[in-house]
């Protein structure tokens, strides 16, 4: 295998227009985030036939070329497991690669096995075993060994060959467009505005509706502030304090002081701005108070949903798919309060291929009707 490095402006944009006809780029990224909210990206590896392209992106200055390869809507975009690929570029260079076709996703609908890692899936279709030596390699160092250029080869040369399977395999199966309706919903619902960090804390159900709206302020808060530092959340406020904010409400500077987990340094650096925080929750008038999050399921709510998990997994029997693909773990949950007459809009993935083969027939088993 051969590789080269690309360190000008000029040779990037004569790779890009010398493989502007390509059918196909596998891609893949280096990035460091060890104190930071947000990668800090360092090489990026792209593959149209069997030499691999490492760009740096320490040397370069017009990124154009790359953001036109990315959108170029001719060459399909391949990448394995994309969700951290997709943070890169939409933070350096405000582009997401379309379209998308993610070996890892397209592995599970054609039954090969969830959440397949790259090594595993190389190994299993190429027959060929990775190294691991540069793993935990500091990515930003300059210059780059060719220890480094080597792996980081390795880590897209393979990808192409992977994809060629793959894609035959989900031709005779029926399920490219699959494949292809997931990268787009990938796209989509990492472009969507993100939920309010809050939902995702496990305790949040049992707080009150003013103590949620002081939960969903503080989040808010944090979320900005780590992206505005460029630290990770939990360097800014962890969860647990987060809910025991809102919990407590304190009022003061000795009340946030006893505050289990709020230290010293963020009660100096950002006390007052979370006093004037709780204080204007407190202040709010009972309509502009969100609603209570649901309760965790009972028993009976538990035993349903193990049926309901059961029946997808002879849906995705059914349909040659590993039963993980089918739906998320969320979406049973909410096909279940669905059912219960809660009103919850439907998840953006629902409105394809698993409408038919999963959604509808999910919903006709929690209506009473088993066919």
């Amino acid at each position: 295998m051969k590789w080269q490095l690309i360190e000008s402006d000029a040779a990037l944009a004569q790779l890009v227009q010398d493989n502007s006809g390509a059918e196909a780029v596998a891609v893949d990224t280096e990035f460091m985030r060890r104190n930071t909210f947000y990668p800090e990206v360092a090489l990026v590896q792209l593959c149209f036939g069997p030499d691999a392209w490492l760009i740096d992106p320490l040397t370069l200055t017009d990124l154009q070329p790359l953001r036109e390869l990315l959108l170029n809507p001719s060459i399909i975009k391949v990448l394995h497991s994309a969700s951290e690929d997709l943070e890169v570029f939409d933070h350096w260079l405000g582009t997401l690669p379309a379209p998308l076709f993610d070996t890892q996703r397209a592995a599970a609908l054609v039954n090969r096995g969830f959440g397949m890692g790259y090594r595993a899936l190389v190994l299993d279709i190429c027959g060929v075993e990775l190294p691991k030596g540069e793993t935990r390699s500091d990515w930003l160092q300059r210059p780059l060994t060719a220890s480094q250029c080597e792996y980081a080869a390795q880590d897209v040369a393979h990808l192409l060959p992977v994809w060629r399977h793959l894609q035959e395999a989900c031709v005779a199966q029926g399920k490219l467009d699959w494949v292809l309706a997931d990268g787009e919903d990938t796209l989509a619902a990492f472009r969507a505005p993100a939920a309010n960090f809050a939902q995702r804390i496990k305790s949040a159900w049992k707080l009150d509706q003013r103590q949620l709206a002081s939960l969903y302020a503080i989040c808010d808060w944090r979320e900005r502030v780590a992206r505005q530092r460029n630290k990770p959340r939990g360097w800014i406020i962890d969860d647990q304090t987060c809910f025991e904010l809102a919990r407590l409400s304190p009022d003061s500077q000795a009340g946030l002081a006893a505050v289990e987990g709020l230290g010293a340094g963020v009660i100096r650096r950002d006390g007052e701005t979370l006093l004037t925080l709780l204080r204007e929750q407190r202040a709010l008038p009972p309509e502009s108070l969100p609603q209570r999050l649901p309760q965790p399921l009972d028993v009976n709510g538990r035993k349903q949903l193990s049926r309901l998990k059961a029946r997808a997994r002879s849906l995705a029997q059914e349909h040659g798919v590993a039963p993980e693909v089918l739906l998320q773990g969320k979406d049973y949950e909410l096909l279940l309060r669905q059912a219960a007459g809660e009103e919850l809009p439907d998840q953006p993935s629902w409105s394809g291929w698993r409408r038919a083969a999963a959604v509808a027939p999910l919903r006709r088993m929690l209506a009473g009707d088993q066919s």
